[in-house]
């Protein structure tokens, strides 16, 4: 099996160049060819920035609604009682709850890929944030995630909304599709991230904001990018 491994891995490596940073349309369509999993791969961006979190005027953070989806169920949880926990569930939500859920959430259940609040349920979703906040679940005004809008937020989180938030080493990275789209369908959907990424910069940031751009499929090469070749036009 290892054997196996090793050899799609140098035959996806083949014809790839390390120091060079691709255009994006020509590293999406290498990268779709590159795709031979037996399953359909995430295409993942990852930009290192010119920020140091550990300042509070140099986090990055924020949510983006990608034109084209993200290619993934996503499992919806919100927190709200009432008329708001039946537009949740009337919305799509996966699941919906208030004390009862902020239980099952202590015990360790995480039955969902992201959580939605209504602003009158945070004193109690506070008590979450050593289990959620590690695994950066935790609900907030900043991304659209506490609001009492939750329909609005449960259309979007199934529709193709990705939150980011840049890590200790100054990288912010994403799914941004699977292998299966069309190119200009990922290209479009890596656009729009880097875009919010850029709109996000914190006032913190000096110098080169986007140091590097690295393009990867969930079995294959990672590429250098050209950052200048992701603008929005």
């Amino acid at each position: 099996m290892a054997k196996k491994i090793a050899k799609r891995l140098a035959k996806a490596n083949e014809g790839i160049d390390r120091s060079k940073q691709y255009p994006l349309e020509e590293a999406v369509k290498l990268l779709k060819e590159r795709a031979t999993a037996k399953f359909d791969e995430t295409i993942e961006v990852a930009m290192n920035l010119g920020v140091d979190p550990r300042h509070a005027d140099q986090m990055v953070r924020g949510v983006v609604n990608l034109p084209n989806g993200t290619g993934r169920s996503v499992r919806v949880a919100v927190f709200a009682k009432g008329d708001k926990a039946e537009e949740a569930k009337a919305a799509g939500a996966d699941i919906v709850g208030a004390e009862d859920l902020v239980e099952t959430v202590q015990k360790g259940e995480i039955n969902f890929d992201r959580c939605i609040a209504t602003p009158d349920m945070m004193p109690l979703v506070g008590r979450l944030g050593k289990v959620l906040g590690p695994r950066g679940m935790m609900p907030n005004p900043k991304v659209g995630t506490v609001t009492p809008d939750v329909a609005a937020a449960v259309k979007a989180s199934k529709g193709g909304a990705v939150e980011f938030r840049v890590e200790r080493a100054g990288i912010v990275h994403a799914g941004v599709g699977k292998a299966s789209f069309d190119s200009a369908a990922i290209a479009e959907n890596i656009r729009a991230f880097a875009d919010a990424v850029i709109k996000a910069k914190p006032s913190g940031a000096k110098g080169n904001y986007v140091k590097k751009v690295a393009l990867s499929s969930t079995m294959g090469p990672g590429l250098k990018i050209d950052p200048s070749t992701l603008a929005v036009s």
